[in-house]
């Protein structure tokens, strides 16, 4: 293990999860309470034994920088790092990443001075728990020279991935990038001998092998491409190339895997945490998600109702309901207010923590006798007494200053403050 470096891929300016990426970059996205996206994304590292890792971005990176130096220290003994690499201006000259590849190409004089045979790029807006030992054994077993992992996707969803077909032996035998129409897509659809020579069960002529942008390269090779071609992007030119060129392989991963890419994707992935087996599970032992230590005080709750939810330290519940929610970190609901099928991410402070007159009239947290149904409350948020957030007129898009309706889920921006009797 000790001979592979690992750099994750921040991402973009993440539009498709505006605006919860509106003061942050997408890897620092608040997930399930208490995490950020890019906890889950280092914990499968270190829990794979895992322990020199780049983190590359370009936006808005203040807050991840903080959550990754204030979380991941390693001991002077392992010799173990996570560093953040944010696009530059250097004395060579200095851009935006164009695109994945390049990205890694613009810090890669970094990342060289580590004496590793092998490189593991990884997404940063992932949900799965993955050890990445099995993938390091196969590729060096198998005498792979590019591998990588792949998980099944319906059709449906099946044009936001790179589709993979695979022979017998997992050689990948053709790539498409994200093809968008069901005529770009017919031909590539994962045979059912190929499903069940894995042990996928899932329905053919509808599901697709799709790429999870895990990928693991001989350095070799990955040098070969940053610096002689002008390749910016892995899905769209790298791995297409890649496939005719050196002997690649498909890594397929049959556990539970989301990309955390949309709005409702997000929704979603909270609303399976809340079941009562959910596909992915923060509590194991063996592989523990890990984050910022907070010290925060316990819970407090005084005459409530609470049905299926996860509730984050610290959070003070004076009254009402909460049903099927995820509570984050500081989060207050005040007295009979209703919390139903929604996601609150908390605060970042208690009110009494700030200068008095940075108080508003209107606290942080859910007010009185206010519901909430069917949306994400963004950190900080100040929701007003009797406000009715659950639109019940079935509005998909819309966007303005207050709050924002995406695939149909509202959305109230940090630090928003929705005034009394709001109706949304």
């Amino acid at each position: 293990m000790n001979r592979t470096m690992t750099v994750i891929l921040g991402g973009g300016a993440g539009s498709r999860l505006f605006p919860l990426t509106k003061f942050r970059a997408k890897p620092a996205v608040p997930l399930a309470g208490k995490y950020r996206l890019i906890d889950v994304a280092i914990s499968n590292c270190i829990n794979s034994g895992l322990h020199h890792i780049f983190v590359l971005t370009q936006y808005l990176s203040a807050s991840l920088n903080r959550h990754i130096a204030q979380t991941y220290g390693f001991d002077i003994f392992r010799n173990g790092f996570v560093e953040v690499l944010a696009a530059e201006q250097t004395n060579e000259g200095g851009k935006w990443f164009q695109g994945t590849a390049d990205a890694i190409r613009q810090h890669y004089n970094t990342m060289e001075q580590f004496d590793k045979d092998l490189v593991l790029v990884l997404p940063g807006d992932a949900l799965y728990a993955m050890d990445y030992r099995p993938l390091i054994e196969q590729h060096r077993r198998s005498g792979s020279e590019i591998t990588i992992a792949v998980n099944t996707v319906p059709r449906n969803v099946a044009h936001h991935f790179g589709l993979l077909a695979l022979d017998k032996d997992g050689t990948i035998k053709e790539f498409r990038e994200k093809p968008k129409t069901r005529e770009a897509q017919a031909g590539i659809e994962a045979p059912q001998e190929i499903l069940q020579a894995f042990g996928i069960q899932a329905p053919a002529g509808d599901t697709f092998l799709a790429s999870m942008g895990v990928y693991l390269f001989n350095r070799s090779v990955l040098e070969k491409y940053l610096n002689e071609t002008e390749f910016d992007d892995f899905g769209k030119q790298i791995i297409p190339a890649a496939i005719s060129e050196h002997k690649t392989k498909g890594f397929v991963f049959p556990g539970y895997w989301e990309d955390i890419g949309t709005i409702r994707a997000f929704y979603d992935a909270h609303m399976m945490l809340l079941e009562d087996t959910p596909r992915f599970n923060f509590v194991t032992p063996t592989n523990p998600v890990f984050t910022r230590p907070r010290n925060l005080p316990m819970i407090h709750a005084t005459s409530c109702s609470i049905e299926r939810a996860l509730i984050a330290p610290g959070s003070r519940l004076e009254g009402g309901v909460v049903k099927n929610s995820v509570i984050g970190l500081r989060a207050t609901i005040f007295k009979g207010a209703k919390v139903h099928d929604s996601v609150l991410m908390g605060a970042d402070y208690y009110e009494n923590e700030m200068p008095a007159h940075l108080h508003g009239e209107i606290p942080i947290g859910i007010g009185e006798g206010s519901l909430v149904k069917g949306a994400i409350v963004d950190k900080n948020a100040r929701i007003g007494k009797n406000v009715v957030i659950a639109n019940e007129k079935g509005v998909m898009e819309e966007m303005n200053d207050t709050y924002c309706i995406r695939d149909g889920i509202v959305i109230i921006p940090k630090n928003a403050v929705i005034p009394d009797g709001t109706v949304i």
